[in-house]
């Protein structure tokens, strides 16, 4: 069980070359739950255009429009797994940062009941919510057009889906630490459920940089860090 008391501060950022071997707990869990959860969509999807005469290849035209923003063509080549390992390696957020990401997408699936996560979104979901997330926790965090260059986006369209996060989310970005406890113990109770990854224990690394979360209403404006690693091109992610 995750405790408030169990975690002491986050850990110093591994360098580049030393991700692998250092990946958080987090980003294993956070990869089962989004594959298992975009699987189940698809092939929901699949199912229901099959049943309506094949009425597009994912069954998009008959969800509502809310994430159609965040929506490709086509799935992207690169795994769940493999797009998070790339964010976290070279934006240098903390691991907090996917946590809350996972947050906001889980309240942009209350507050928008007609939309799902899919294969087809799911990237762009990624890239943006941990990216608005930094904004959020870090002191220091990448500007737009960093986080666009990692996440295989072009800068204007993650301007774009940033603020369409934050409309249909309402500019509800805070999360206390008694909600990130929360979805931290959900995490490891769905990798327990299913018998992956052993254990299931998300790192103790993980916490609000700012405990004081729970009571602010609004956060001071933070500075953008400069780029130190220069990350190698991803093709677009999505068409």
């Amino acid at each position: 069980m995750l405790a408030a008391g169990d975690c002491t501060g986050l850990e110093p950022r591994p360098e580049p070359g030393q991700v692998e071997a250092t990946l958080p707990r987090v980003l294993t869990v956070l990869s089962f739950v989004l594959e298992k959860l975009v699987a189940r969509n698809d092939r929901l999807l699949e199912s229901l255009s099959r049943q309506l005469n094949g009425i597009g290849s994912h069954g998009s035209a008959m969800l509502g429009k809310s994430l159609n923003g965040f929506q490709g063509v086509r799935p992207p080549n690169i795994s769940i797994p493999k797009y998070l390992e790339r964010i976290y390696k070279y934006t240098g957020c903390s691991p907090s940062c996917f946590v809350v990401g996972f947050v906001y997408i889980d309240r942009l699936v209350h507050k928008h009941p007609d939309s799902l996560v899919v294969s087809l979104n799911v990237h762009r979901l990624l890239v943006t919510s941990v990216m608005v997330a930094s904004k959020m926790l870090d002191d220091e965090h990448y500007n737009n057009a960093f986080y666009a260059r990692v996440g295989g986006v072009s800068n204007s369209e993650l301007n774009r889906l940033e603020m369409e996060l934050l409309f249909l989310l309402d500019f509800g970005v805070v999360v206390s630490s008694r909600v990130f406890e929360s979805y931290c113990l959900h995490l490891e109770r769905e990798v327990l459920l299913n018998g992956h990854g052993g254990h299931g224990k998300i790192d103790k690394a993980l916490v609000l940089s700012n405990p004081a979360l729970d009571d602010v209403t609004e956060l001071p404006a933070v500075e953008d860090a400069e780029a130190t690693t220069d990350p190698p091109s991803l093709p677009q992610v999505v068409d």
